[in-house]
C-alpha cells in the first residue's frame, strides 16, 4: 500500500521515536485551522480533486426535511455513480481497498462498489472544535497510551502521534449527546438466509459532551460512553437487556457492565462483555469489541499509527441507513449494492498487534478512520494465523440537523464461513433520534429489570 505522506510526517516521527506522550507545540497547533482543519484533517483537494477541499461540511439542511423528525432526506439522492468498480476491474483500484474489500470482489461476481462523488460533509459543534484546539497543546495520554489525562470534551489529539492517540480519538468521537431507537441484527448465512438475531431499543449517551457536565478536563473515573439494550424480539431474546459503561482511565475504572435474563428474574454484573466475548445480539457473528469496529480498552493490543492513506468506503449512505424493507438489503453473500454509497475519503491507518501473553481470536486488526470526524469506518481482522478472518464496515451519514455523523448501521463480514451480519438498521423504524441525555435513576442497573420484565 501507498500511503500518503503528510506535512506531519517529520514532527510525528521524533516524538514516536522519543517514547513521549505530550501534546503537540504551539506552531504544530497552529496548523489547525489553515492548512488543517479544526480536527486535524487536510483542508486542500488531493492531488487530482477526487477529494475536494474542506469548506465547513453540510450546513444546508435540506427542504423536505421536517424539523424535529428523525428520517433525513438524502441530500446527495440525485447523484449517479463517477466510478463502478467490479471483479473486473478491480486491479486497477486495488491501493484504494481495504483486504476486506478486495476478498469480496475476488469472491463473489455479484459485488461491487458504486463510487459517487465525494462530499466531506461532516461538520462538528463551535464548542467541540474549540475544546479541539485546546487538546492539541494539552492533552496527553497516560498508562502506555490506555487512559487519558487533562482532555476537554472534543478530539483529544487532532494531531497524534501514535496509535492510541488516533484510536482515542475514534473512542471520544462526537457523534451526539443521546440518541435512541428500535432497531433490528440481520445475519446472512453462506446459502443466502437470513435471520433476525435480535430487535431492541437501544439508548446512547457520550457524557462528556453533555451541557450538564462541569466545564473542565475529564477525570480519570469519568464515563464517556454508555449504552443500553433492551431485547424485544426474537421470542428467545424478548426481555434480555444489558447496561455498559466506558470510563476515562480503564485501569483505574475498568467497563461497569450488566445483564438482566428474564429467566433468572434478577441484574447482575457482567464482566465478560467485553473483548472477544461473543456478542448474543448477533447471534455470536461478532464479538463485543467488534461493534463500531472498535470500542472498549486498548490494553490487549500494540497500536501502531501507521499513516493516512485515501480510500474507498461507505459514506453518505442514506439510501441504506433510512431504507425501510430489510428484505432489500439482505442479499445472499453481501449487502445489496444497490443501496451502498462509496465515496474516495482519506483515512488514518492505524494497524493494532496483539500483545504477547494476551489472549484475543484476532491476532491483527486494521482500522481506518475518517479524517474528517475521526470515526472508524471499515477495518480488517486476522485470525491467529495470519489470515484475512473478519472485515466490517461503518454506514456513515450525517444528522444535519444536530450536527453529529452517525455511524449506528455497521457491519462485519467473516470471511471464513461466508456469513456476514448488519447491526444497528434502524431504518424500518423510522431512522435515529436524537434526545436529551437519561436520569441517572434511568441509568442504573436497577432500571435493567423494570425494562426487561415480559
Amino acid at each position: 500500500m501507498k500511503f500518503v505522506k503528510t506535512i506531519l510526517a517529520a514532527s510525528l516521527a521524533l516524538i514516536i521515536a522519543s517514547g513521549a506522550h505530550a501534546a503537540v507545540s504551539a506552531d504544530q497547533a497552529a496548523k489547525l485551522g489553515t492548512s488543517l482543519t479544526a480536527v486535524g484533517a487536510e483542508k486542500a483537494a488531493n492531488a487530482d480533486g477526487s477529494i475536494p477541499a474542506y469548506t465547513g461540511g453540510l450546513t444546508t439542511i435540506p427542504a423536505d426535511f421536517k424539523t424535529g423528525d428523525s428520517f433525513r432526506p438524502d441530500p446527495y439522492g440525485s447523484e449517479k455513480p463517477r466510478l463502478v468498480i467490479t471483479p473486473q476491474n478491480v486491479a486497477q483500484q486495488k491501493d484504494k481497498l481495504t483486504a476486506t474489500t478486495q476478498a469480496l470482489l475476488a469472491r463473489y461476481p455479484t459485488y461491487r462498489l458504486d463510487v459517487y462523488p465525494t462530499h466531506r460533509s461532516v461538520a462538528l459543534p463551535k464548542g467541540v472544535l474549540d475544546n479541539t484546539a485546546k487538546n492539541a497543546v494539552n492533552a496527553k495520554t497516560t498508562d502506555g497510551g490506555l487512559a487519558l489525562e487533562n482532555v476537554l470534551p472534543g478530539v483529544p489529539f487532532p494531531i497524534p502521534a501514535d496509535g492510541n492517540e488516533a484510536m482515542w480519538n475514534h473512542l471520544l468521537r462526537y457523534q451526539g449527546v443521546a440518541m435512541t431507537n428500535k432497531y433490528d441484527s440481520w445475519n446472512v448465512d453462506s446459502s443466502g438466509a437470513a435471520s433476525l438475531s435480535s430487535t431492541g431499543v437501544f439508548f446512547i449517551e457520550y457524557p462528556l459532551y453533555a451541557a450538564a457536565r462541569p466545564v473542565g478536563p475529564v477525570t480519570p473515573d469519568e464515563t464517556y460512553y454508555k449504552i443500553k439494550l433492551t431485547y424485544t424480539g426474537p421470542a428467545r431474546r424478548a426481555g434480555e437487556a444489558l447496561l455498559l459503561m466506558d470510563s476515562v482511565n480503564p485501569l483505574k475504572q475498568p467497563r461497569r457492565a450488566w445483564q438482566y435474563l428474564p429467566g433468572q428474574r434478577r441484574v447482575k454484573l457482567a464482566p465478560d462483555l467485553a473483548y472477544d466475548t461473543p456478542n448474543p445480539g448477533t447471534v455470536g457473528a461478532a464479538t463485543y469489541d467488534d461493534a463500531f469496529l472498535f470500542n472498549g480498552a486498548m490494553d490487549r493490543y500494540d497500536f501502531k499509527l501507521v499513516g493516512k492513506k485515501e480510500l474507498y468506503v461507505p459514506y453518505n449512505t442514506y439510501k441504506l441507513s433510512y431504507h425501510k424493507d430489510a428484505a432489500d438489503v439482505m442479499k445472499a453473500n453481501h449487502i445489496n449494492p444497490d443501496l451502498l454509497r462509496w465515496e474516495l475519503h482519506r483515512v488514518w491507518v492505524v494497524e493494532a498487534t496483539l500483545k504477547p501473553g494476551k489472549r484475543h481470536i484476532y491476532s491483527k486488526r486494521t482500522f481506518y478512520l475518517d479524517e474528517d470526524s475521526w470515526i472508524a469506518l471499515a477495518s480488517d481482522e486476522y485470525d491467529g494465523r495470519g489470515q484475512l478472518y473478519r472485515g466490517g464496515f461503518s454506514h456513515l451519514t450525517y444528522s444535519y440537523d444536530v450536527q453529529a455523523p452517525d455511524t449506528i448501521n455497521h457491519m462485519l463480514y467473516d470471511l471464513v464461513s461466508g456469513a456476514y451480519n448488519v447491526n444497528g438498521f434502524y431504518g424500518p423504524y423510522g431512522g435515529l433520534k436524537y434526545i436529551d441525555p437519561l436520569s441517572k435513576a434511568q441509568w442504573s442497573a436497577e432500571s435493567l429489570a423494570g425494562a426487561g420484565i415480559r
